[in-house]
């Protein structure tokens, strides 16, 4: 059985645009007003894990 749902129901038009926020010299930005070399830069980023790092091994170890 073939289901009939007009295009305005669909999953597609349901969604709704979220906004992404970042800190920039101590206020918060959307990301969608960066130009496209800052945009570019932020999704390139790599977040520091302080779980992963030796010295958290290291004080587990000792503490």
């Amino acid at each position: 059985m073939q289901n009939n749902i007009p295009l305005s129901t669909s999953s597609n038009s349901l969604r709704t645009k979220c906004e992404i926020y970042t800190r920039v010299m101590g206020y918060y930005r959307p990301v969608s007003q960066f130009n496209n070399w800052k945009k570019s830069e932020f999704y390139s980023r790599s977040y520091f894990n302080e779980h992963e790092t030796a010295n958290s091994k290291f004080i587990q170890e000792y503490t």
